[in-house]
């Protein structure tokens, strides 16, 4: 990919290709609207994080004979929203998992994805669930429930929003979600830890090859998921909680100070206050108790501030083995955990792409494949910031992403661009900056 209009035709043929393959389930000759024009219609609220992104586009159909849901995104003829809620409730989410794959695939070629290689020159990938629809009414197959004391009951969707993370590096690399939905044939209702075991065991073969360290909060540091991680050669730091691993934190506490439980303290300079890091670190204890127990290696965290007043602690569980050489920079890579919250679940929930909003919830699978959708667009969006030098100028010049995307909303209601280029050029000359190219 070279200039910035080839990088989004080329993230929208990755797109356009898994969309050839999605069902069409309906019936006799009420066909007006293709499976293609409903989705790219979907999927250009997400983009542009207009809800009424499709509303003015069939206004500006109607005044000027063109729109820019066609030169943008290619959509022949913009469905209404029931109609696109209709059409998309039958298509299963699990008909995009391959534009994530490519797009990751692409960064790969690209030598962009090697940038995110981290400690023990793996990449970091934490799993953690995030709510995304609830409702005391509405539900369909694909919702988890809750029964209240009260004997209500609230439906809910859910899902593993896994991304790539590493230190320093603001971007996450959005990758396919795992939906906690109930599973056909089982008992039990689904839960964040079971959809992360399905997770590992679809993805881990692909992912081991590369390289990965999985992170992940106390919920994951279990002996079932950990062994599974092994299983399928993934390496693993998860947050360990002294309260739900009593065993561990019995053996640490009559551990040798010498031989077993090693410990060193670093001034830091914050630029306001030293802090002062305390790192503990010990290998081969166990997980839990009897004589099957998992032998892990463990570290801890303490920081405190001039005052001697404790500002943080935290510790973790890992298979990488710990030396006083990399405790510090392992530690750092399980504190990257926090970056799936910060900077994925919450980028999605607060900056626009209103995450918890329910665009259409369906009787089948149209909630959790509007989530996908949304998803890819952020995605999109992480992919242009770092290939298309005029989105990143103009990103970086207006700032804020919901200052960016408000001059998006305004500027297509009104005006119809010939393309994406033309759209991004606009928006240079309005802000007196120099085009940069692609």
């Amino acid at each position: 990919m070279g200039e910035g209009a080839d990088t989004f035709a080329t993230l929208l043929g990755i797109l356009d290709s898994a969309i050839e393959k999605f069902p069409d389930t309906r019936k006799g000759k009420n066909k007006s609207y293709s499976v293609r024009d409903a989705t790219l219609s979907a999927f250009s609220v997400f983009f542009t994080q207009s809800p009424s992104f499709l509303s003015f586009q069939r206004s500006l159909e109607l005044n000027k004979g063109n729109n820019n849901g066609r030169t943008l995104f290619g959509i022949d003829k913009i469905p209404c929203d029931n109609q696109i809620r209709n059409i998309l409730d039958p298509v299963s989410p699990e008909h995009l998992c391959p534009v994530f794959d490519a797009i990751k695939n692409l960064l790969q070629e690209k030598k962009i994805l090697e940038q995110y290689r981290s400690f023990n020159n793996t990449f970091l990938i934490p799993l953690d669930g995030t709510y995304f629809f609830s409702s005391g009414a509405i539900h369909c197959p694909s919702c988890s429930s809750k029964k209240h004391r009260d004997g209500t009951v609230s439906y809910f969707h859910s899902a593993i929003t896994p991304v790539i993370v590493a230190p320093g590096n603001p971007r996450v690399i959005a990758l396919a979600p795992e939906f906690i939905s109930p599973q056909d044939g089982a008992e039990k209702q689904d839960c964040e830890n079971a959809a992360a075991k399905r997770w590992i065991a679809r993805w881990g073969p692909q992912y081991a090859k590369l390289g990965v360290t999985i992170l992940g909060d106390d919920l994951y540091c279990k002996q079932p998921v950990c062994e599974l991680l092994l299983a399928h050669k993934l390496n693993f730091i998860l947050t360990c909680k002294p309260s739900s691993h009593p065993w561990l934190s019995e053996w640490l506490g009559i551990a040798d100070p010498v031989e077993d439980l090693h410990e060193f303290s670093l001034k830091v300079w914050t630029g306001k206050e030293q802090h002062t890091y305390t790192y503990r670190y010990a290998n081969q204890v166990p997980l839990k108790d009897g004589e099957k127990a998992l032998q892990v290696n463990w570290a801890e965290l303490i920081i405190t501030n001039q005052k001697g007043e404790q500002i943080y602690r935290n510790s973790f569980a890992t298979n990488h083995l710990i030396t006083r050489e990399n405790v510090e920079a392992l530690v750092a890579a399980g504190r990257c955990r926090w970056k799936i919250e910060n900077e994925n679940n919450n980028t999605l929930k607060t900056k626009g792409y209103h995450l918890e909003h329910n665009f259409g919830h369906g009787k089948q699978y149209l909630s959790n494949l509007l989530l996908t959708l949304n998803l890819l667009a952020f995605l999109f969006h992480t992919v242009l910031e770092i290939f298309d030098q005029r989105y990143r100028l103009i990103r970086h010049t207006l700032s804020r992403r919901d200052t960016f995307f408000h001059d998006i909303r305004a500027l297509t209601r009104y005006i119809c661009f010939d393309g994406w280029t033309q759209l991004l050029q606009f928006m240079l000359r309005g802000l007196e900056l120099e085009d940069p190219g692609g």
